[in-house]
């Protein structure tokens, strides 16, 4: 079952660029792990602080091994030297997963394809 990870976190104002820059190293490496098939980390450009987190993972399992494994410890601990706050993170199980555009190329909200 894929899982989604996204939410939102921030960092004192002035210091959002840095911090991107200075966790770049880990996404890259992040998006080498078994099952992680998005890892994503990119600014709001309507607020100088928030940055929005976005994952997606194949699996539960490898959603695990993510958050027990080096990457992870080592995203911790640079968020902690870094400032940041107000952190808004949810994880959600993905039953059912299709493209928003139909056969006709109709934008669709309902899901057509089950």
């Amino acid at each position: 079952m894929t899982v989604i990870i996204a939410g939102t976190l921030h960092f004192p104002d002035g210091t959002r660029e840095q911090a991107l820059a200075d966790t770049a190293a880990l996404v890259l490496e992040t998006r080498t792990q078994t099952g992680c098939l998005h890892y994503v980390w990119s600014a709001d450009p309507t607020s100088s602080t928030c940055v929005y987190v976005y994952e997606k993972w194949a699996s539960v399992p490898d959603l695990a091994a993510h958050l027990a494994g080096p990457y992870y410890r080592g995203m911790l601990g640079k968020l902690g030297q870094l400032g940041v706050y107000d952190i808004d993170i949810s994880k959600y199980r993905i039953d059912l997963e299709e493209p928003v555009y139909d056969p006709q190329g109709n934008p669709r909200a309902d899901f057509f394809t089950a």
